[in-house]
């Protein structure tokens, strides 16, 4: 039986990468590694137990021997499309149990589903594009939406990771595409009218900036050669890292702000500076296998779990 240790959940079918940085970080922190276990185990249909008694939050894994009560859990590199599977186990997560830092399942919801970030960020004034959400919507009602935004719109599934089934549309035959796209794979989406963030030699140009509270710890400006395509390093951008001071304070009072209006405490947030600055999303599990993850973003957020 493992106590009083550090537990690192994460998803280890993942290929992120991030697991390691968060493994050295702790190790750096406190003097030895983290206990690592697969957050697959506590999903739904997983054979993982919790249960909570006098000896504090214990976690079982019976097909591999494992009892632990942690005194901190850190959650991390949860795919997008699983993380409802994990809602149940995170409900079990109270203040008398492990600290457990920035794992709020409805901050999750919030930020995983775009449709909810959408709305979050209307009712808080946080800066975005017009969008409009499509749930398996009639080809009349995509239609409208496009006809709306004025026939320049990114398409993306409401769930979904890296740019994929993300596409630039301007014309009704593209918008028939993606229709088709996404009802073959089930997908809800939306429609954002574009952002025109587009610099003086015509490539996309975006921020990933990721917060910790109030602060800024990484900014990372990401250019795309191809306007059409997402601004996303697996997409093909080139990717920058700047000192944080080089973002102007708006645009870093904007991203504390995204982050802050879905109950993240934590996110790497994707902004434009562009029509006065824009927030495009915030990502609960911003990946940190990227230079200086280790040193500006895993450590500080281990930091936050060890207070």
């Amino acid at each position: 039986m493992a106590t009083g240790t550090v537990v690192l959940m994460t998803d280890h079918g993942s290929t992120e990468g991030s697991r390691v940085p968060i493994e050295k970080a702790v190790e750096l922190l406190t003097g030895a590694p983290p206990l690592a276990i697969d957050a697959r185990h506590f999903m739904t249909g997983g054979t993982g137990r919790v249960s909570c008694g006098r000896s504090g939050f214990r976690m079982e894994v019976p097909s591999e021997g494992l009892v632990a009560i942690p005194e901190v859990l850190i959650v991390y590199e949860i795919p997008p499309a699983d993380r409802w599977r994990l809602v149940a186990f995170q409900h079990q997560l109270s203040p008398e149990g492990p600290l457990s830092f920035g794992a709020d399942p409805d901050a999750w919801r919030n930020a995983t589903d775009k449709g909810r970030t959408v709305d979050c960020f209307r009712r808080d004034g946080i800066a975005q594009m017009e969008t409009i959400p499509l749930c398996r919507p009639d080809l009349g009602t995509a239609l409208d939406a496009f006809e709306r935004l004025g026939h320049d719109v990114w398409v993306r599934p409401t769930i979904g990771a890296g740019g994929t089934d993300v596409f630039h549309l301007t014309t009704r035959t593209q918008l028939r595409a993606a229709l088709r796209h996404y009802a073959a794979s089930g997908q809800d989406w939306l429609l954002s009218r574009d952002a025109r963030n587009v610099n003086k030699d015509g490539r996309r140009h975006q921020f990933r900036v990721v917060v910790l509270h109030d602060r800024v710890l990484r900014v990372c400006e990401h250019v795309q050669a191809d306007p059409d395509a997402p601004c996303n390093e697996s997409r093909g951008a080139v990717s920058t890292v700047i000192p944080t001071e080089d973002l102007p304070p708006q645009y870093r009072h904007l991203a504390v702000a995204a982050t802050r209006s879905l109950g993240l405490p934590f996110g790497g947030v994707d902004l434009a500076t562009e029509n006065g600055g824009v927030v495009f999303e915030v990502n609960v599990h911003p990946t940190l296998d990227v230079p200086g993850g280790l040193e500006k973003v895993a450590i500080p957020f281990v930091q936050a779990h060890l207070r």
